[in-house]
């Protein structure tokens, strides 16, 4: 099948010439009033870090990548690790662990199984994310890697992966070794990473109490009972390490991650996570720029049926701003200079920049959102010559 290259095939011509001297770049720019944003508050810890989950953007950091034992909030990897394993079918919920006399006679905190008993997986998992419990810790660690050293080992590669860059394991519990250290960073990325990619067994991190043994145990958290809008994480405390609490809110559609990491007490640790997250959802908030397969552009085809294809992009986008700065973002798509088909749906045509106040902060590929196929030998030829008188004239 040939294209008619006669009345309607001049006015394509056209659109084409006229297309291709604006589509290359094309900025949207809308001027708002400046927006003022308050310093960050000066936190009692060692190190802290405030982001917004959905982005991955930090908010607020001190000594983010400083090494710091983290106590009890290693156990988030253990959950970690045990979700993910649930999650592939190896191991079930209600799959029973045996508990071992190391993880029986474990000191610290302790969901307080007895050696020589079975236990369900879903029950030891309440233990470590609620209770906190060391034996719980240890008793899963052994059921899924045969010894809590070689879960170790597992936990590192799986950091590893996540891209936690300065964390170092040495035991599933958080147990004091001068070689078991993390940062304030590296527990923002797992703690987002437990949120997006196991939102069902995060929800156990909301429970506020379990009751095992006849032991009835409050979570640690505090802000679960000050604030109805945080839902996790994990608390930790050594003397080595002082208090620390990495906690999670949702307020409407935006939700944080705050680590705070060698407070002085429990009521610090909590206090000023509250402040961070206070800051976080007073000042910013989480911008859907983009939804997945909106058209941010259209784009000439050459030697395809069609002559124009539609440019998206694959997912949802969304920035962490100030709020009220939305005005003064600065989206810019930049197309490909020649495109020819065949084309393929999701093939990269381009790339669309997104900057607020000379700041980047978004630069990511533009897709054709439908495939066109290549036209008949004659329309091709037509093209080809249009595009080579083009390229002359340049």
């Amino acid at each position: 099948m040939t294209k008619d290259i006669s009345g309607s095939s001049m006015t394509t011509l056209f659109h084409r010439i006229t297309a291709l001297l604006t589509l290359f770049s094309i900025s949207i720019v809308v001027h708002a009033a400046p927006v003022i944003i308050p310093a960050p508050p000066q936190l009692a810890a060692l190190a802290y870090i405030l982001i917004d989950t959905d982005t991955g953007k930090v908010i607020v950091e001190k000594n983010a990548d400083q090494p710091l034992p983290p106590a009890s909030m290693t156990k988030m990897m253990t959950s970690y690790i045990v979700s993910a394993a649930i999650n592939r079918g190896a191991i079930n919920p209600d799959d029973l662990v045996d508990i071992s006399v190391k993880a029986w006679r474990k000191g610290g905190s302790k969901m307080f199984v007895r050696e020589g008993t079975r236990v369900s997986v879903e029950d030891l998992l309440r233990g470590v994310i609620i209770q906190s419990g060391n034996d719980a810790s240890i008793a899963l660690a052994e059921h899924l890697a045969g010894s809590e050293e070689a879960f170790a080992d597992v936990m590192n590669q799986q950091a590893t992966l996540l891209g936690m860059k300065n964390t170092n394991f040495k035991n599933a519990t958080g147990w004091p070794d001068d070689e078991h250290v993390t940062t304030a960073r590296d527990l923002a990325v797992l703690g987002r990473a437990l949120i997006q990619d196991f939102p069902e067994h995060y929800k156990l991190y909301s429970e506020k109490y379990f009751s095992y043994n006849g032991i009835n145990q409050a979570n640690r958290n505090q802000l679960l009972f000050t604030d109805k809008t945080v839902d996790g994480i994990k608390t930790g405390h050594t003397e080595a390490a002082g208090y620390g609490l990495v906690a999670s809110s949702k307020k409407q559609d935006m939700r944080l991650v705050s680590v705070v990491i060698g407070a002085r007490s429990e009521s610090t640790r909590a206090s000023e996570s509250q402040k961070l997250l206070s800051y976080g959802f007073r000042y910013y908030y989480t911008h859907k720029l983009y939804s997945a397969n909106d058209v941010v552009n259209t784009a000439v085809v050459w030697k395809g049926k069609s002559d124009m294809v539609d440019l998206g992009l694959l997912k949802d986008i969304y920035l962490t701003i100030p709020r009220g700065s939305e005005g003064d973002l600065v989206a810019t798509v930049h197309v490909d200079q020649t495109i020819e088909a065949p084309i393929t749906q999701g093939q990269e045509l381009g790339n669309v920049v997104v900057a607020l106040k000379d700041e980047e902060l978004l630069n990511i590929p533009v897709v054709a959102l439908q495939g066109v196929e290549p036209a008949g030998i004659f329309s091709r030829m037509v093209d080809s010559v249009h595009l080579f008188f083009n390229g002359f004239l340049r």
